[in-house]
């Protein structure tokens, strides 16, 4: 979901107005705040602290969701599995987890019994080398 979405969720489901926000946000004016609501600018760190406070929320998951936007490291794949998980409802999204982690899960068992293999080859070697 992007910032701009966020913030119209936040704000209706607070029940502020634009003219509201703009009064609670330093340096905001009310078509500043409707541009943020728009996604045509994205607000300055103070002002994203500013409707934290406003909408009692952490400002941590505004911050997390604007840099999840600039994150060039994520993949465009990234995006639309985040964004069809989060389509989804809490019952789906648990079966989703549940299916991710047991593919994740497979893949991490694998690891260990390489890992066991390898120590018993060092050590055959080691045997060899005295044996000598």
């Amino acid at each position: 979901m992007s910032l701009d979405t966020t913030l119209r969720l936040l704000a209706k489901a607070s029940g502020l107005s634009v003219t509201d926000l703009a009064t609670a946000i330093p340096r905001a004016g009310a078509n500043t705040v409707s541009a943020w609501l728009r996604g045509e600018k994205l607000p300055g760190r103070d002002q994203l602290d500013a409707l934290a406070r406003a909408f009692g929320v952490p400002a941590g998951a505004l911050l997390a969701e604007l840099a999840s936007t600039l994150d060039p490291a994520r993949t465009q794949g990234e995006h639309d599995l985040l964004a069809a998980y989060r389509a989804l409802d809490t019952r789906q999204q648990g079966a989703l987890l549940e299916v991710a982690a047991s593919m994740a899960g497979t893949r991490r068992a694998a690891a260990p019994r390489a890992a066991r293999k390898a120590p018993a080859k060092k050590k055959a070697s080691v045997r060899n080398k005295a044996a000598r």
